[in-house]
């Protein structure tokens, strides 16, 4: 079969290793891709959000299965376009990933199926906003209403960083018209975790759980970032905790989907925090997560493009899905300056030192004039497993020592207690 992803970060390059080595794909093609997903793809030189450019390759090379990487084509609707014109495509359509598209629209869909979250209001004029932000207490937290790259949350600690944040998104258009709408929501205190999950009409399968670290310095220190590492299972994913998740959150969720018509299949990522009070959702995304798929899909076992084909045919619960027992661990190797402003095009050197077993998945790569060069803010994980995330860490670890680029920042404690 041939396949195209669409995207060219770390999770594409984790989607189509893991079809590379799957009996049945002859042939991948990935639109942009990046240095790192040559070496298992065609890379093409369409943009992923350029829709009508993406229909027409697929059409012209007959492509049996597309698969959407980033949220978003998914969000302008690509699945629609593409179901339009009889081809297959794995993602939610356009009404499915306003759940990602709009955080109100999530919000909103959460509280009318009783889905635990946290309390919250939504705001379009910035004197209310500030008229009202004392009474979330502080922190609070403050969400772009649409899509800002990963970056449109932030935490300010009183009053008058709350403030500055929401001029920045409301009146200065620090994420373009994503804060037109904000949300404001209290702060909830607990344990951040994720879980990834498959979704068809009438299942919801939760994917083997993984721990995402989004601040850009150790023990959680600095600003958000799209992601610095994860490792799979999280720690604090126990068998309670994962009954109790599928029957407050996963279960309710599919439900509501039943209720609201809404026809969703494809992938379904959920933010959790887990409170006092239990779990609550912080956020749903309609795609695989980012770096969480480089450690999930590093261990799973069952056929990936089987998977998704039992989910396009609604018959997701007829099939067993298998994961090594091997736990893993990916570090994000940054951009000097990320998640702010950073320069590309410096020189990677050392990939050819490392051990055979370690996977290095590119996020922000390129060649130029026959070097590998950076071209992202994340720019590669370096992914290994082992017997205990521990010994996967320092496997990770060992093997970064080997690599340089001017300005390179990772984290140390990237499923390490320091």
């Amino acid at each position: 079969m041939k396949v195209l992803i669409i995207g060219g970060g770390g999770r594409e390059h984790a989607i189509a290793w893991k079809l590379n080595n799957e009996n049945n794909v002859n042939k991948i093609y990935c639109a942009p891709g990046n240095a790192g997903i040559s070496d298992v793809a065609e890379c093409l030189n369409i943009d992923d959000s350029d829709i009508e450019k993406l229909l027409q390759f697929a059409k012209k090379e007959q492509i049996d299965l597309t698969i959407v990487g980033p949220e978003i084509p998914l969000v302008n609707g690509i699945v629609d376009e593409f179901e339009k014109q009889g081809l297959k495509i794995f993602g939610p359509n356009k009404e499915c990933s306003q759940l990602e598209g709009s955080k109100a629209f999530s919000k909103e869909f959460m509280i009318r199926h009783n889905i635990p979250t946290a309390k919250y209001k939504e705001y379009t004029k910035l004197d209310e906003a500030i008229n009202e932000i004392d009474s979330f207490g502080y922190p609070v937290v403050i969400k772009a209403d649409g899509l800002a790259a990963g970056k449109g949350v932030v935490i300010p600690q009183n009053r008058e960083e709350a403030i500055v944040t929401l001029k920045e998104m409301m009146s200065d258009k620090k994420f373009g018209s994503a804060g037109d709408k904000i949300v404001v929501e209290e702060f909830l205190k607990g344990i951040e975790t994720s879980i990834l999950a498959f979704v068809d009409n009438d299942t919801i399968v939760p994917m083997v759980s993984a721990k995402d670290h989004k601040k850009i310095y150790d023990h959680e220190q600095g600003p958000n970032t799209g992601g610095m590492g994860t490792f799979s299972p999280s720690e604090i994913y126990t068998e309670e905790l994962s009954k109790e998740i599928e029957e407050k959150v996963l279960n309710k969720t599919l439900e509501g989907f039943k209720k609201d018509r809404l026809n969703y299949k494809g992938i379904l990522f959920v933010g959790l925090m887990i409170t006092e009070d239990g779990p609550k959702v912080l956020e749903y995304n309609v795609r695989f997560g980012d770096p969480e798929t480089q450690s999930v899909l590093f261990r799973l076992e069952t056929d990936l493009h089987k998977i998704i084909e039992a989910i396009l045919e609604n018959r997701l619960k007829d099939v067993d899905i298998d994961y090594k027992k091997e736990e893993a661990v990916c570090v994000i190797l940054t951009s000097g300056g990320y998640p702010e402003s950073y320069e590309k095009g410096k020189i990677i050197s050392g990939l050819e030192n490392l051990d055979k077993d370690v996977v290095v998945f590119h996020s922000g790569t390129k060649m130029l004039d026959n070097n590998l060069v950076t071209n992202g803010g994340r720019v590669l994980g370096i992914t290994a497993k082992a017997s205990s995330v521990e010994d996967a860490a320092k496997k990770v670890y060992e093997n970064i020592n080997r690599i340089n680029f001017e300005g390179m920042h990772y984290r140390n404690d990237i499923g390490i207690e320091i």
